[in-house]
């Protein structure tokens, strides 16, 4: 029997089964959420994206000051790793880089923790679930507000969920599947591990504020792009949500994800609107076509 089959980490420079990776209680990853991380899927044995993903997780480390040990291409073939030792055909992938624990006792001096890093590849999560998704989402607009850009920069990705769970509990409150929060000011940003996209007048839009830049966001861009599909990223308006022709959400854990109710509006018939199966339906089958793929390393799995 595998024991990596739920799941393998990397931790303080081991591989483990996932049940057995922890970090101290101590670490100011834990204690402050001061720590980055990045998350990449593997479809079919084969990583999306790979590439831009580790290019991100690097801008993110960047503006936190964070400088693990392990360089980018060490990062990647822990990941890689991760994989392997799971047996993964198709798996959720994560890169967190921590703060770590202060090396003076009592310091409240970030340059004075090892900052380190960990990854861990599981079985596949979707952020909706896939028979949510084929009835389309409900998606409760929270009445928390998001945090202000000006507060935590949004671009990079990071555990400090306080904005984005209130609003989940609020929608879970109300009987819907998950939230979309909008700023201060009333315009739309993002939903807890999503981004999402309105559709009017055959315009597919997606905020320009409040959001982290995700791949798949930038994955529909490019699709909309190649079918001759308008689409931008603007600031979008609560109204405009509202009277959207359509609405769906746009994720590494779940992909193209159509929703078809938006608080107690019902979108066209109550299921995923026309582009956005369409949307949905060319992502996955783009990826069968290898598309931004990088075949995981299964060898290293007795490396």
């Amino acid at each position: 029997m595998n024991e990596f089959a739920a799941g393998a980490a990397y931790v303080q420079g081991r591989f483990v089964p996932i049940g057995q990776a922890t970090i101290s209680v101590l670490d100011w990853g834990f204690t402050r959420s001061d720590c980055t991380y990045d998350v990449v899927h593997v479809f079919q044995g084969g990583f999306f994206r790979l590439d831009d993903h580790l290019d991100r997780f690097a801008r993110s480390m960047e503006k936190r000051r964070l400088a693990p040990p392990e360089g980018r291409e060490a990062m990647a073939e822990t990941l890689h790793r991760c994989v392997a030792l799971a047996g993964l055909r198709d798996a959720y992938v994560a890169m967190v880089a921590l703060r770590g624990r202060p090396r003076i006792g009592g310091s409240r001096r970030p340059a004075d923790c090892d900052n380190h890093f960990i990854a861990y590849a599981v079985p596949w999560v979707d952020v909706i679930p896939k028979d949510v998704q084929e009835r389309g989402a409900h998606l409760w607009i929270a009445s928390v507000p998001r945090v202000p850009d000006a507060s935590f920069d949004p671009t990079v990705k990071n555990y400090m969920w306080g904005d984005l769970t209130s609003g989940l509990l609020e929608a879970h409150d109300h009987g819907f599947d998950t939230a979309i929060l909008c700023d201060a000011q009333g315009f739309v940003t993002e939903g807890p591990g999503f981004n999402v996209f309105v559709v009017k007048d055959g315009r597919v839009l997606t905020p320009d504020r409040g959001s982290l830049g995700g791949i798949t966001r930038r994955s529909v861009l490019e699709l909309c792009a190649q079918e001759g599909i308008e689409a931008a990223i603007a600031p979008i308006p609560r109204a405009l949500l509202e009277d959207a022709d359509e609405v769906f959400a746009a994720t590494t854990a779940g992909g193209v994800m159509p929703v078809s109710r938006v608080g107690t509006r019902i979108l066209g018939n109550d299921r995923p609107g026309p582009l956005s199966r369409r949307l949905k339906d060319l992502y996955w089958r783009r990826h069968a076509e290898g598309w931004h793929n990088t075949p995981v390393r299964y060898e290293l799995a007795v490396a």
